[in-house]
């Protein structure tokens, strides 16, 4: 069974997040534990806490459905020895987080070298922080998200997620989220079904759907190779449908949180009953 929501509200605390995915028939969303443009906040009330778990279960959502998202601030793998320690403690809470509200994952972007140091050095740099961080919580995955490679991003490649996960000690706690977007962007052409077969193929070959623990379901206003990270809502980007189809139909992509990081949240509903549709 494929479960499909978006990245919704937490606005007003994090307890809200299920009623807003609700509103929308998700069977699964994501969301901030906390302000995603600041390194620090308030810590997690008890309140919210529990009203958080109540409403997850009262509505049916289960922790391996729900995909959090850290900071986009954080840097796993900087260069500088300041901005990587105050990246690693700001994961360290986040992940933390996930640990007091029952989530059982966390979804990150693994890292940007800034030109200042070797891909290789940085991807050995977020392995050796994810190491660090792993060691000190308990119960929550490290989720690589994988990047269009826009900038001095890594992880657009299959081969950076596998070098980073070959390099974490507890491979039982390191996983992989797939965006769509991000996909096309760093130039895996999922746009027809010869090119999807192909490049889930190279993906379970390097990588390995075992290590799956989530997606982004997003259209592209970019094209393919653009290494340009643009989202479109479904079917107005460069996408097409094929991918859509394909997606729904494969039992490789059951049971995980398929997440909308689309344009336009007045479109989600929509959306979501049209994945459903397919």
């Amino acid at each position: 069974m494929k479960y499909i929501g978006a990245h919704v509200s937490t606005s007003g605390g994090v307890e809200n997040a299920p009623v807003n995915a609700h509103a929308i028939g998700a069977t699964a969303f994501a969301l901030f534990t906390k302000n995603e443009k600041q390194w620090r906040a308030a810590a997690l009330t008890k309140k919210s806490i529990e009203l958080f778990k109540e409403r997850c279960e009262e509505l049916g959502y289960s922790p391996k459905h729900i995909l959090p998202h850290d900071s986009y601030l954080i840097n796993l793998g900087h260069p500088e020895e300041e901005g990587l320690q105050k990246s690693r403690k700001a994961f360290l809470d986040e992940m933390q987080r996930c640990e007091q509200l029952g989530l059982d994952r966390l979804n990150f972007h693994p890292g940007s070298h800034l030109r200042q140091i070797s891909e290789e050095v940085c991807l050995d740099r977020i392995a050796e922080s994810l190491n660090w961080v792993l060691d000190q919580t308990k119960g929550v995955t490290a989720v690589i998200e994988n990047t269009a490679g826009q900038g001095s991003n890594l992880g657009y490649t299959f081969e950076h997620l596998r070098h980073i996960i070959d390099k974490v000690e507890d491979k039982t706690r390191v996983g992989v989220c797939i965006d769509t977007a991000h996909t096309l962007a760093a130039g895996y052409d999922i746009t027809t079904e010869e090119g999807f077969m192909h490049t889930f193929e190279e993906f379970d070959r390097i990588v390995g759907f075992t290590y799956l623990r989530g997606m982004h379901i997003n259209d592209s206003k970019k094209a393919l190779a653009s290494r340009v990270d643009r989202h479109d809502s479904i079917g107005k980007g460069l996408m097409g449908l094929t991918l859509f189809k394909l997606l729904m139909n494969d039992p490789r992509f059951d049971d995980i949180p398929l997440i909308l990081e689309t344009p336009n949240d007045e479109l989600w509903a929509e959306e979501i009953r049209y994945l459903y549709s397919l």
